[in-house]
């Protein structure tokens, strides 16, 4: 799923140089300290590490005490300068925090003094500590909110000025397209031809229907509401301007046909589904300003649309546990989907820092897990994590959605034909599951019901086993050999089940998760050893892992349900050359699981691992954290939030994903550098029995560093909308061409049709579709030609603002049309039609 290095990482301060975190936990004075931050060397010592300075200063009315006392904070893996003065300790996941050393002076009101730390190298500033809070010994239970203003200094490895070329270079790769050239439906279908004459659609239009398609006539209706003033009506027969809903059983299940004549619209399909994306293709022909309701008559070209998607399953998981988003911004969510043909929305719910679902049978779920703050009670929310600060105010930390809620997201996203996979994720990623019921046992331990208390525990309380995640925690593992583990599982999937029946919405699967479980594990659970003495199948703690998937399997089997998981849940461990290697697991290939298999970067040896798995029979999504990992940074700019861990993800890693042939595509290392093509030259080609076993692709979208919806969205698009094509255009001709000479200029052109479509048409129409969205604007490219700095800008449809006098440009700054003379300091900005802007990019003297 997502492995991170903690040396590397010190989560997130996303777009804001300082961050303000929320009202104290309890009343008292709100911020005695605040803190600036100063990155002084980021490869101290030539070893990769970077140094910082904190300087903290009493701002409240008492003296901060020479001892006695602990700044908490969200961050990688730091260490202390000079542990005399002052100690870094990891408290658990990622929360640290920094208490005094034996030559730590108390610091009176207004005075300063300076505290320096070590930590990983710092790439962006996803990595700069945050979620700062003060915590005295005398009152545990108080916490102080402390603000943090971050000195950056220069910390990407390369200049900016070097990252604005390559920008520039890349943009200008990408040549301008005339309207008239693009295809007006997006994803590119498999048949268009535009013919005959136009049709125009205004507000007399009637929508006639065949009785199967009720639904999707009536969300056509309201569809076209907003662009036509009104809501056209529905009816079984009518004449004049009609778009009339078909069916036609000769067409795929997702296929349909779209004709427009100057007499009407027709749109045809077997299924509901297929005439629902002819409807979303209907939409793609409207003008942006239509979805802002300044359109009332619309001139459709006459046109014939044959279209039917690639893959069967086209999908964008969500992360609502690392950090919570509103029902507002899901129902945001499944409109894009929706719109742009994607039919599978991964709901990931459950992780170690919060479980977002009421479960009615199960309170502590979210009465506990769902809810994020200091506390010294781990029975009764969890710990800050991510920078969510020490109070439950804190909606990104903090939040679940009801049962209602649940199912309304259900009912949604069944009506727009968008299938919801949830995920319990287990054995590892569990801790809030953990956490909640171990606050269920303490309350019917308290009641003296012991056989109600042990009903669904978790973990062995007598368990001594010594282990350490990956993202940090140390008692984040169901125990796998409880009765009591199983009893667990079948009431949630039970509970899930019910949500899923009342929203009338089909379930097939559960996901359950599967990945990063670190060794130690179980290693010293009695019941383990119990479940090891009685259990001939069960040697030692490695194969507890097939025990473990096989109970879940059947635990599903039995309620009609197959399983899904990442793609540890499908492997087992084999000693190689005298290590540990995980390998295909034949005992589970003909069960029907379907893995998403996420490893695949250059250097690991599991570039192969997705071809691997499906040759050897397993159900594969595709789901690379190389191309489709939607939560990594854009690119290298030490502005850029996002992770990096996995690389770097523009626009044009999922563009130029070939799922049959992704090898071809490994170009890049988790740095953004070239690699040589003899790293993965051994590797395991997908076969023809292999190719029938991909069942499509998998976007994810981890919110490790998304607080906000604007956050979130800014990640999701562009991005998104390259995943979609890929999900559901053939292979386009250069992916086929073997000859890269040859390949080359037929993905360049290509790629300018693509860009030129995003720019031109998608970017506007998602400006007020469905209330608009955040999307990210690019940076200016921009490189000294002939002594005169030129730009350029990655979308057609942006406007390029700039100035020469150091100030920031604003919309009223000068449009740049040439290339600019300046002895001074030339700053870029590129503008959409809204206002909305990217990041500055500076040119100094040159």
């Amino acid at each position: 799923m997502r492995t991170y290095t903690l040396g590397l990482i010190l989560f997130c301060l996303s777009f804001f140089i300082s961050y303000p975190l929320p009202a104290t936990v309890s009343e008292g004075p709100s911020k005695p300290l605040t803190i600036s931050l100063e990155l002084v060397d980021n490869n101290y010592q030539n070893k990769g590490r970077s140094h910082s300075v904190l300087t903290l200063t009493n701002t409240g009315n008492e003296d901060l005490p020479a001892s006695g006392w602990k700044l908490f904070f969200n961050g990688g893996n730091p260490s202390s300068f000079d542990a005399s003065k002052a100690q870094v300790k990891l408290f658990n996941g990622d929360l640290h925090y920094i208490s005094p050393g034996p030559k730590f002076s108390k610091l009176a009101p207004g005075q300063s003094t300076t505290i320096e730390v070590l930590a990983g190298k710092i790439r962006n500033k996803t990595d700069f500590p945050v979620g700062f809070y003060l915590v005295l010994d005398k009152n545990p239970e108080q916490a102080y909110p402390v603000d943090v203003a971050i000195k950056s200094g220069t910390i990407y490895e390369k200049s900016d000025r070097a990252l604005a070329e390559k920008i520039f270079d890349q943009n200008e790769k990408i040549k301008a397209i005339s309207d008239d050239k693009l295809p007006r439906v997006f994803p590119t279908p498999v048949f268009y031809a535009e013919k005959g004459a136009p049709f125009a659609l205004d507000n007399q239009v009637v929508i006639v229907t065949d009785k199967a398609f009720s639904n999707e006539a009536d969300f056509l209706a309201n569809s076209l509401k907003t662009a036509l003033g009104k809501k056209p009506a529905i009816q079984a027969q009518a004449t004049g301007k009609t778009i009339a809903l078909r069916k036609k059983a000769s067409l795929a299940a997702e296929g349909y046909e779209l004709q427009v004549s100057a007499s009407g619209i027709v749109i045809s399909a077997s299924t509901g589904a297929g005439i629902f994306y002819g409807i979303q293709s209907l939409q793609s022909l409207l003008p942006a300003s239509a979805f802002a309701g300044k359109a009332s008559s619309i001139s459709l070209p006459g046109m014939m649309v044959n279209d039917a998607p690639r893959f069967a399953y086209r999908a964008l998981m969500m992360d609502m546990a690392r950090n919570f988003q509103p029902k507002s911004e899901v129902i945001k969510v499944l409109d894009a989907m929706a719109l742009y043909k994607l039919n599978t929305f991964h709901f990931h719910f459950s992780e170690d820092e919060g479980w977002r679902i009421e479960m009615p049978s199960l309170p502590e779920l979210t009465s506990v897990g769902a809810v994020r703050a200091h506390t010294t009670d781990p029975n009764k929310k969890l710990i800050p994590s991510y920078g969510s600060g020490p109070s439950s105010a804190n909606t990104a930390g903090t939040g679940f959605f009801s049962k209602a809620d649940f199912v309304d997201i259900l009912k949604y996203a069944h009506d727009r034909h968008i299938v919801v996979i949830p995920e319990i994720e287990s054995p590892g990623h569990a801790r809030a599951a953990i956490k909640a019921m171990d606050a269920r046992y303490e309350r019917f331990m308290k009641a003296g019901n012991k056989t109600e208390a042990e009903r669904y525990l978790l973990h062995d309380l007598n368990d001594k086993s010594v282990y350490r995640s990956v993202q940090g925690w140390n008692d984040n593992v169901i125990d796998v050999s409880l009765p009591s583990t199983y009893a667990f599982l079948e009431r949630v999937v039970d509970d899930l089940r019910a949500m899923y029946k009342e929203a009338g919405a089909p379930l097939q699967t559960i996901h359950f998760g599967g990945d990063e479980v670190p060794g130690g594990v179980w290693e010293k659970s009695p019941s383990v050893q119990q479940l090891i003495a009685k259990n001939p199948s069960v040697k030692d703690a490695d194969d507890l892992w097939y025990y473990y998937f096989g109970k879940v399997n059947q635990l599903l089997k039995t309620r009609g349900l197959f399983l899904s998981g990442w793609e540890e849940i499908g492997l087992k461990k084999v000693k190689q050359n005298g290590r540990s290697i995980w390998v295909p697991n034949p005992t589970f290939v003909s069960q029907n699981f379907r893995v998403n298999v996420w490893k695949n970067s250059p250097g690991s040896g599991a570039e192969d691992l997705a071809y691997r798995m499906a040759n050897a029979g397993y159900k594969v999504i595709l789901t690379p954290v190389t191309h489709l990992y939607l939560d990594l940074a854009y690119n290298q700019s030490s502005e850029e939030p996002g992770q990096y861990w996995g690389g770097y993800v523009d626009i044009d890693k999922p563009f130029y994903f070939i799922p049959y042939d992704y090898l071809r595509n490994l170009k890049d290392d988790n740095t953004g550098n070239r690699i040589s093509s003899s790293m993965i030259k051994s590797r395991e080609a997908l076969t023809e029995k292999g190719k029938a076993n991909i069942v499509g692709i998998e976007a994810p979208l981890w919110s490790e560093t998304n607080r906000s919806p604007q956050q979130f969205e800014y990640k999701l698009f562009p991005k998104l909308l390259a995943v979609a094509e890929r999900a559901w255009a053939k292979d386009p001709t250069w992916a086929l061409e073997k000859d890269e000479a040859k390949s080359e200029p037929l993905y360049n052109q290509a790629w300018s049709a693509f860009i030129n479509t995003v720019g031109k048409r998608e970017l506007p129409r998602l400006d007020s579709y469905a209330g608009g969205y955040q999307y990210r604007i690019p940076a200016v490219g921009a490189k000294v030609i002939n002594g005169k700095v030129a730009a350029n800008v990655q979308f057609p449809g942006l406007t390029i603002r700039y100035t020469t006098d150091g100030t920031e440009p604003t919309q009223t700054s000068p449009v740049y049309k040439e290339p600019v003379s300046s002895t001074g300091t030339i700053k870029f900005k590129a503008f959409n039609a809204n206002g909305r802007y990217g990041q500055t990019v500076v040119i100094g003297k040159y």
